[in-house]
């Protein structure tokens, strides 16, 4: 297992990580969820991502007793939770959002579903435009000084807006965000590779991205022909286009992209996997999984980055056509 130092952070991160949004506590039992998160630790990864939303939750509640029960050294491990959304279907006032009390309760409700004394990393899940940055950055610091969390992130903020986050921070000798978590993946491109350079460079953010098969979009199974079945193959191909939002362009484009990795003789899971690890700013690409053999395919994608040669990340370029233009300045 390849590891990465989390931004400027001193912080080791495992390249891959098990991330447990829409499966732990709602489409997979415990003991599959159990199973996951054992292969993923034998296999060497070290980070496992939560939040208080998922399966309002009852995702963190499996993961916690799961960590319970193993009983690994808590140091070979981390975990992280993220606020904002709040753990009920219709919160009330006060049950969402980056207010110092929802930050504080939100973070001792984590504290308690996963049976840990600390989160590792703990993400603001969302920007809050109606809670000064002030009171988020000030929040978030005073729960590391409370060795609450260790770290904290955003999670799908604007550059501008952590940007402000790290400026209220210095004015005020506060502890800033290390990770932005972010969507990443060959069709969603702009904010890893334009937007967020300058906080890269000025800021060592790091990035612990999802959604790295744009929700399954970038895998085999619409093209291999594994689906025998003529109604099984017309849902799948319905599905497609709906996960493309009705966009055929980029339908033809993930067909392009799935006959250049069979060439390469790699699943297009595995060249999807690769190519955004390729990134010099990916910190960790979050997994996620509802079989086990699926994970373990998966685990496999660094077998792929040999492949990704200067002249195959060309071809890919030219596939896709949405490389960002970068400003100069």
């Amino acid at each position: 297992m390849e590891y990465r130092r989390l931004g400027k952070s001193g912080l080791q991160v495992s390249a891959v990580s098990l991330g447990s949004w829409v499966t732990f506590g709602n489409q997979i039992g415990d003991d599959v969820a159990e199973e996951l998160m054992v292969k993923a630790y034998d296999a060497g990864v070290n980070f496992f991502d939560n939040a208080e939303v998922y399966a309002h939750g009852k995702s963190e509640i499996v993961m916690g007793n799961i960590l319970k029960k193993m009983n690994w050294d808590r140091d070979t491990w981390m975990v992280s939770s993220k606020v904002y959304w709040g753990r009920v279907a219709e919160p009330k006032p006060n049950q969402k959002g980056l207010m110092r009390k929802h930050i504080v309760e939100g973070c001792h409700a984590a504290l308690k579903r996963l049976q840990v004394e600390y989160l590792d990393i703990y993400f603001a899940h969302r920007p809050d435009v109606n809670t000064p940055m002030e009171e988020v950055v000030w929040s978030f610091h005073n729960l590391i000084v409370q060795g609450k969390i260790l770290y904290w992130g955003t999670s799908e903020w604007t550059a501008q807006q952590i940007t402000e986050a790290h400026l209220v921070a210095e004015k005020h000798h506060l502890i800033g965000p290390i990770a932005e978590q972010n969507q990443y993946n060959m069709l969603n491109r702009n904010m890893m590779e334009r937007d967020y350079l300058p906080l890269f460079s000025n800021y060592g953010m790091g990035t612990t991205i999802w959604s790295p098969l744009a929700s399954g979009l970038l895998t085999d199974k619409y093209f291999d022909g594994s689906a025998t079945n003529e109604k099984t193959r017309m849902d799948l191909m319905v599905w497609l286009k709906e996960r493309a939002l009705g966009d055929m362009d980029k339908v033809e484009k993930v067909k392009k992209l799935y006959e250049l990795a069979k060439g390469l003789d790699v699943p297009l899971a595995h060249l999807g996997l690769a190519w955004c690890l390729k990134n010099k700013n990916t910190s960790t690409v979050i997994l996620g999984a509802s079989k086990v053999s699926q994970l373990e395919q998966n685990l496999k994608c660094f077998d792929a980055l040999p492949k990704l040669t200067d002249e195959v990340m060309t071809q890919i370029d030219e596939i896709l056509q949405n490389k960002p233009v970068v400003p100069v300045y």
